[in-house]
């Protein structure tokens, strides 16, 4: 494959029709701010972030991928190993990388400033999967092409990996509820929404766990999981204490929060 953008679009587009269907249908906690409003500030950003992406980056994975194979460049790419093996081995050391980031960026005042952008969002729907701050999301394409490139990573499991994460941070970012039983089972393996809008709580011992996209196996390996919210699914109020005004949630406003805002860390 040589350009997987167009797959990635169609499967972004995809995931979130449903995931908004979803939302609608089976809605898991009233809102608080106007819909609409947040809708397109949050699909601004990300339009932005799409332009500076195409603008500033001279590679992506999948092209590091590219130069990593043709170069025998990283592990992978000095073991023989069957290939549906190497694609799972892959995929699951990269969500394990994703996890940690998440876990850096809370844990680092200067990085939490830039992602606490993606938690002052007053609501949790599909659309809170996909707001970042620009520098953050260029930041964190660094990483991924460090991470495919020290791996070697073959391409296709770079673009396996990043339909699955797109995926997931829309799925557990839905304001929408799985039947409890389900979600009890579920969440064993993959992030749930409700195990996920824990992590999106204003009380700051909930924001600071639940770090996976992906596979919850990494919150339950490293002590980092919080089963539920201690004020319920319906009750929890969502962002951070230090932002809580909609006119913060402005794209103007979301593109300085990190440099006019106190960060809370406590």
């Amino acid at each position: 494959m040589q350009d997987p953008s167009l797959l990635r679009f169609a499967s972004f587009v995809s995931v979130f029709v449903l995931c908004a269907l979803w939302e609608f249908k089976a809605q898991r906690k009233p809102l608080t701010q106007n819909k609409a409003y947040r809708w397109f500030n949050n699909f601004s950003l990300l339009t932005l972030n799409s332009v500076l992406v195409g603008l500033l980056m001279p590679i992506l994975a999948f092209e590091a991928a590219n130069i990593a194979q043709s170069n025998s460049w990283g592990l992978f790419n000095l073991m023989v190993l069957p290939h549906p093996i190497e694609l799972i081995i892959c995929i699951v050391l990269l969500d394990l990388a994703i996890y940690l980031q998440h876990l850096v960026f809370h844990r680092v005042p200067v990085l939490w400033k830039l992602h606490r952008v993606h938690h002052a969002d007053l609501d949790i729907d599909v659309t809170t999967g996909t707001r970042f701050h620009p520098i953050e999301i260029i930041l964190s394409m660094w990483i991924k092409i460090a991470v495919v490139i020290a791996l070697g990573v073959p391409p296709i499991a770079v673009i396996i990996f990043e339909i699955i994460l797109n995926a997931s941070a829309m799925f557990n970012h839905s304001n929408a509820k799985l039947p409890l039983g389900f979600d009890k089972w579920f969440r064993k393996i993959v992030v749930t929404p409700d195990m996920h809008r824990v992590h999106h709580s204003v009380i700051v011992r909930e924001t600071h766990s639940n770090f996976g996209f992906f596979l919850s196996v990494w919150d339950m390996l490293f002590k980092t999981y919080r089963d539920q919210p201690s004020l319920g699914h319906s009750n929890v109020t969502i962002g951070v204490p230090e932002i809580r005004d909609s006119a913060s949630q402005r794209l103007d406003k979301i593109l300085v929060q990190p440099f006019t805002h106190h960060a809370n860390q406590k």
